[in-house]
């Protein structure tokens, strides 16, 4: 199975264009305006609208109302991803595939977590570290054998994830897809293209091995 590459907190249509160059599957735009790396939906539909067809592009929210998230819909987004306290319900009712982002730490049931939103539709869970009162992107990493082999969905692997590692967590987890944001950035927002290239290469690697 071929491990996909998903590029976080995109912001710029130059960084957008350079990780699809180098063979980034999907791109993940934030509409959640604490981050660093929040767009607009106008800022967003701009960079969507620049992609070259079958590249995912996967709008994330947390806590989101209805009307932001109508908008990343609307500016294009082709998945959603869900990073607050979300109800399995919350969910599912936006017309448009979707994932849970649950934050792993020992007490975490995720078989339950993919029991309860895989029956409400779920394409996958992401798997990122426990920081408390942060919802994402700390760009912390988690320990990895607490995810259980036997999970029923998909696992997209986030949580500190560099191009130096990322060969050792995919061999670790064997996760559908890896998901990364500031282990390739040269700053907040700004992708380093050579780090996302070096990434997308250690992916490849892996997957060639295979």
């Amino acid at each position: 199975m071929r491990v996909r590459t998903k590029i976080c907190g995109i912001t710029r249509p130059e960084d957008a264009l350079a990780a699809v160059a180098s063979g980034a599957d999907a791109l993940g735009f934030v509409f959640w305006a604490p981050s660093p790396r929040a767009v607009t939906p106008a800022q967003a539909a701009a960079i969507i609208a620049a992609l070259p067809p079958f590249v995912t592009a996967v709008g994330l929210f947390v806590d989101a109302d209805d009307a932001t998230i109508g908008a990343a819909r609307g500016a294009g987004c082709h998945l959603l991803q869900f990073h607050g306290n979300e109800s399995p319900a919350d969910c599912a009712r936006h017309g448009l595939p979707w994932m849970k982002a649950i934050r792993v730490r020992p007490g975490v049931d995720l078989h339950a977590a993919a029991r309860d939103y895989g029956a409400a539709g779920a394409c996958a869970l992401l798997l990122d570290a426990w920081v408390e009162g942060v919802p994402g992107g700390t760009g912390a990493r988690f320990d990895w054998s607490l995810i259980p082999h036997d999970l029923p969905l998909p696992v997209v692997l986030a949580g500190g994830l560099a191009p130096d590692n990322v060969g050792d967590a995919i061999r670790a987890v064997r996760p559908w897809a890896v998901d990364v944001s500031g282990g390739v950035e040269a700053g907040k927002g700004i992708k380093d293209h050579a780090r996302v290239a070096a990434f997308i290469e250690g992916v490849r690697r892996v997957n060639e091995q295979d």
